[in-house]
């Protein structure tokens, strides 16, 4: 029994230090001349770390940001902001690579939402910034004069494009918005702030409410309609079963939607209008379709053709957008690959499913036709003998 215990503590006591070991990859990073640091922190969006030491006595801050896996002709920025983890009044070190090839490195502080990016000074000393770039790796080195107000604070970190030695707009969407948190240079401590934290999760629950409802939900309801009322032992039971799917999806799609406005409520600045369009005019015709209902016409009334075209038409509509838009969705989340591929998955089971029902169905819609007129031929010919005999 003891040797059996520490068969299977072993196991965890590597798995406990290879995760301990690969938590801060900033304690595995080197940079030239030797220079040392006393922290680091492995930050939480764009392959980005940030290394610091803070003599107290001489009231100075000495940090290096490290982008990794970016490239010459990406900017790459990091700075600090007393008002919260927003971009809007931080006071930044950026650093890119000029037409020279050279590493240029400068200070800016970004007073509006769409800043000019130009050098300018910081509400503290910088002394000295510099940068290198090299192996696809933009460091920025800098030494900052601070007060005690600005070591315990918020920290914001970016990259964005480079055109003609112009330095563009980051990307407004994935890890380009979750770039932020705090920073605690006295205890060492550094980390995603509570508010993206909460965000985040907000992004991914409108991400699964909404794939869950319009994307899976709604398409398993059209197939229910479509497949299951060829059998006439199904009637009612697909109708019942086509009301429940659809009215379960717009009600999931409605928290979705709503999640979706507050979080573009709560991210001024930040705009995603394909999604957000799309997404409006899903609501509009799902709500459209929820009336429709109310106001279905017997099966033998005179406009009951006219509400089935509408009702086919904005249905297969919503089903067809929803999808275009969920896909809009992953590339602005930009969750891990095996979701989207999941997702892939279940469009192509769905797909595969309707296809070999679409064809059971002609089989049996054909089937009943023949039979019926075969059956009309054999009723005529048994009259006509049944009256020749009678005569």
């Amino acid at each position: 029994m003891d040797k059996t215990w520490k068969l299977f503590l072993l196991p965890c006591l590597v798995l406990s230090f290879l995760a301990s070991s690969s938590a801060q990859i900033c304690n595995n990073q080197r940079f030239p001349d030797n220079r040392q640091y006393a922290n680091c922190a492995d930050l939480s969006a764009l392959n980005c770390y940030l290394h610091w030491t803070h003599d107290q006595a001489a009231g100075t801050l000495d940090v290096a940001f490290r982008h990794t896996g970016t490239s010459d002709s990406r900017w790459s920025a990091w700075g600090l902001n007393p008002s919260g983890p927003r971009m809007q009044n931080t006071q930044a070190l950026v650093a890119f690579v000029n037409s020279s090839g050279v590493a240029n490195a400068f200070t800016t502080s970004i007073d509006t939402m769409g800043p000019s990016m130009q050098p300018s000074p910081l509400s503290f000393e910088v002394p000295s910034i510099s940068a290198r770039f090299e192996n696809n790796e933009m460091t920025i080195f800098a030494v900052m004069r601070v007060s005690d107000s600005w070591l315990s604070t918020s920290q914001v970190w970016q990259e964005g494009p480079v055109n003609n030695g112009q330095l563009g707009i980051h990307p407004l969407s994935g890890d380009n918005v979750r770039s932020a948190g705090s920073v605690n240079f006295l205890t060492g401590q550094s980390g995603g702030s509570s508010s993206a934290a909460s965000r985040t999760r907000r992004r991914n629950v409108h991400g699964v409410l909404n794939t869950v409802s319009w994307g899976i939900l709604m398409p398993l309801g059209a197939i229910t309609a479509r497949y299951m009322k060829v059998f006439k032992s199904a009637d009612p039971a697909w109708f019942y079963l086509h009301i429940a799917c659809q009215t379960s999806a717009y009600a999931v799609g409605v928290g979705g939607w709503a999640t979706g406005f507050k979080l573009g409520s709560d991210s001024p600045g930040v705009t995603q209008n394909p999604h957000r369009n799309i997404g409006i005019a899903l609501f509009c015709l799902a709500t459209l379709q929820v009336f429709a209902l109310l106001l279905r016409p017997n099966k033998d009334h005179k406009y009951r053709l006219y509400w089935n075209i509408y009702h086919h038409s904005v249905g297969y509509t919503v089903i067809i957008l929803s999808i275009i838009n969920i896909f809009e969705g992953f590339d602005i989340l930009q969750p891990e690959d095996h979701w989207e591929r999941i997702y892939i998955g279940i469009l192509i089971f769905l797909g595969v499913v309707a296809t070999l029902l679409e064809a059971f169905t002609w089989y049996v819609v054909l089937r009943r036709k023949k039979s019926g007129k075969h059956s009309h031929n054999i009723n005529g010919v048994s009259g006509n003998g049944v009256r020749g005999q009678e005569v």
